[in-house]
């Protein structure tokens, strides 16, 4: 991508290096990415602390202390190249968000991009690195560290620039859900049909993945793209998707236990919002196809 550092970005909190006091996810079983993504939109559905069932300390939804202490901690210049990245990224889909919303009329709230270390409090609880970037409704953040850009690359095999950038926006993309309340359709919609509540999260997931692809057509249209950047946000989405990592963690596939959809649906709809660059063309709720 072609970018430039934006400076210190309002939409960023800079948070790597402070150490939260809390809980660990330690001592109890070993759930995996798939199974703590799981838990932690049943947890949001049913207004329960569902990591303690299994001896896994998450605060989900609890009244956060606030406690973290700063502390000395020496950043490299490819790290903080990669924070400066992450800002104009976080700012770039927000500033394109900000345009359709006054287009329809509305008008776009902007999310905070936290970059943390190891782990971090957030208004949904307690969180480590492990769960990979994830977004909180509850305060409107969007919460990475910038480690999971390395396994994103080595552990997943999707390296480069654009593929970090989609990660971003995917994220920003749950936030657009949540100013349309479309979250909550969603989970009163899993309140009220538990069987249901995989395949909801799954369309969840598959319309981030589409709104992704509408700002990632905005910078096809505005000239910042350079060669083989869609191909690496298709790979960044297909990496990700549940049946390969549960076939690297398992070697099983047991798409009844999909959250985020499949790697060919997470690509699929990836490339329909690039294509169309319409927020209208990403309603995965009307369909879907495995």
């Amino acid at each position: 991508m072609r970018w430039t550092s934006r400076g210190q970005s309002s939409d960023v909190e800079d948070r790597r290096g402070e150490v939260v006091a809390g809980r660990r996810m330690l001592g109890g079983p070993k759930l995996g990415i798939g199974g703590i993504l799981l838990l932690l939109v049943l947890s949001f559905v049913f207004k329960r602390d569902l990591f303690q069932l299994v001896g896994v300390g998450s605060e989900v939804g609890q009244p956060l202390p606030g406690q973290a202490s700063s502390t000395t901690r020496t950043t490299s210049p490819q790290e903080d190249q990669l924070a400066e990245f992450a800002s104009f990224v976080v700012g770039d889909v927000q500033d394109t968000w900000t345009r359709e919303f006054e287009a329809a009329g509305e008008r776009y709230e902007r999310a905070k991009l936290v970059l943390f270390t190891d782990a971090v409090r957030s208004g949904c609880g307690f969180a480590e690195a492990a769960m990979g970037p994830f977004y909180c409704p509850v305060d409107g953040k969007v919460y990475v560290d910038l480690g999971f850009y390395r396994e994103l690359k080595e552990r997943f095999g999707a390296p480069g620039d654009f593929a970090q950038a989609y990660v971003i926006a995917h994220e920003i993309g749950h936030h657009v859900q949540h100013l349309l309340g479309i979250d909550e359709k969603v989970r009163n919609l899993q309140a009220s049909n538990p069987g249901q509540a995989n395949e909801l999260s799954v369309r969840l997931e598959l319309q981030a993945d589409c709104l992704a692809g509408v700002w990632g057509h905005s910078t096809a249209r505005r000239d910042i793209l350079e060669a083989g950047d869609v191909e690496e946000g298709l790979a960044a989405a297909s990496a990700v998707g549940d049946d390969r990592i549960q076939a690297q963690a398992t070697g099983q596939v047991r798409p009844e236990t999909w959250t985020h959809g499949s790697s060919k649906q997470r690509a699929t709809w990836f490339r329909a919002g690039f294509d169309s660059g319409d927020m209208n063309r990403c309603d995965t709720f009307a369909g879907l196809g495995r």
